[in-house]
């Protein structure tokens, strides 16, 4: 049977699709709130009922609240006696009570692949990542990372294509993840990327290029220019919230998207 987990209050609240991704959001978290239920529906109603709090129920911070597997907690792992099975609250000495639960049938709307994402509040949670050996030389090496979920048919691995550098990688990569999640019919999506140089183009600069003809203050032409100008006509039409996690931190989804941009590189270059 496919379970949903609901976290009312952790780093993120939403319904996951695994215990594992629901325990890195309510682990060590002061105050969580989380239970396992048997259909979507109660798990929502779960996530949304009045008496969620804390700092995960804010969508203002450009920093993504995802806990880093840290090796430091691995000891607190193995003692850790918590249940999926169970509506946790967890105080400062993290005491534990459980809950009974209900069952419904639900089937999302969207498309088949999207019941199997990570969600925040409504929106579809993606992390996209794009890396480069060599950067700035003749034998440059770029690939792409989009990463949905464990094991997800969505995720992507692949070389990029065009001209070889770590921020067209970047870009591309978000461009491929806006790309997928219209495929989906997915409107609303929280975007997580590491690069600030594509979160700040596509929210604060691009309309300044656009205005300017493309051009940058000093009279240069801006260099990703034919990258930005797609990523922002993919933007078009979507609720896109863009949020920055730090790179290599030991933040799970985004170390996950790196490394699905380090096979990517390894691949043959696509014309």
């Amino acid at each position: 049977m496919n379970y949903y987990y609901a976290v009312r209050t952790g780093r993120q609240t939403g319904v996951f699709h695994t215990w594992e991704e629901c325990k890195d959001q309510v682990h060590r978290f002061p105050s969580a709130r989380y239970k396992k239920f048997n259909s979507a529906n109660e798990a929502w109603d779960f996530v949304n009922s009045e008496d969620s709090a804390g700092p995960s129920s804010g969508y203002r911070s450009d920093t993504w609240y995802e806990k880093p597997s840290f090796n430091r907690y691995k000891r607190y792992y193995e003692q850790s006696s918590s249940s999926e099975d169970e509506e946790v609250y967890e105080p400062r000495y993290y005491e534990q009570f459980s809950s009974s639960e209900d069952e419904e049938v639900y089937e999302p709307k969207c498309a088949k692949y999207t019941k199997k994402s990570t969600y925040k509040g409504n929106s579809a949670v993606v992390y996209t990542d794009g890396c480069c050996a060599s950067n700035g030389r003749s034998d440059a090496r770029a690939g792409i990372g989009v990463y949905w979920g464990p094991n997800h048919p969505l995720n992507v691995a692949e070389r990029l294509s065009g001209r070889q550098t770590n921020q067209r990688a970047e870009i591309q990569a978000a461009c491929r993840a806006i790309k997928q999640a219209k495929s989906e019919n997915v409107n609303k999506l929280v975007l997580c990327t590491d690069s600030m140089f594509t979160i700040n183009g596509i929210t604060k600069w691009a309309k300044n290029w656009r205005a300017n003809d493309w051009k940058r203050v000093t009279g240069e032409e801006v260099v990703n220019k034919k990258d930005f100008k797609k990523l922002e006509n993919l933007s078009r039409g979507m609720d896109i919230t863009w949020r920055h996690v730090p790179a290599h931190s030991g933040y799970p989804g985004n170390e996950a998207a790196d490394k699905l941009a380090r096979a990517g590189l390894q691949k043959r270059k696509r014309n």
